[in-house]
């Protein structure tokens, strides 16, 4: 699980970092990505909008992100089913099956 951790680092970290998730798991194991996850039309969560821009100005390279980017860097790494679960409040989840 990697909560309020990918958003810290610039895309090829976040990527580094899904690779060695996905190695390390076994055939059907998942990683859960928990933060702030910006809607895919990036007008609905005012929070993770923002603490997208915070991560700018506070990291050399930190972002937030959608689902659907987080789904594409899954997908990239090897993922085989992905979703997003949207939970109450500004956070959700993107789960990796591998």
């Amino acid at each position: 699980m990697y909560g309020h951790i990918l958003h810290d680092w610039n895309l090829e970290e976040k990527m580094g970092l899904l690779r060695r998730a996905y190695a390390a798991l076994p055939k059907g194991g998942a990683v859960i990505v928990y933060e702030a996850i910006i809607d895919d039309d990036r007008c609905a969560n005012a929070f993770g909008l923002m603490l997208s821009l915070n991560m700018l100005i506070e990291t050399p390279g930190g972002f937030d992100y959608t689902g659907a980017d987080c789904i594409a860097w899954m997908k990239e790494v090897g993922f085989s089913q992905t979703r997003v679960e949207y939970l109450v409040g500004p956070d959700s989840m993107v789960i990796g099956i591998k």
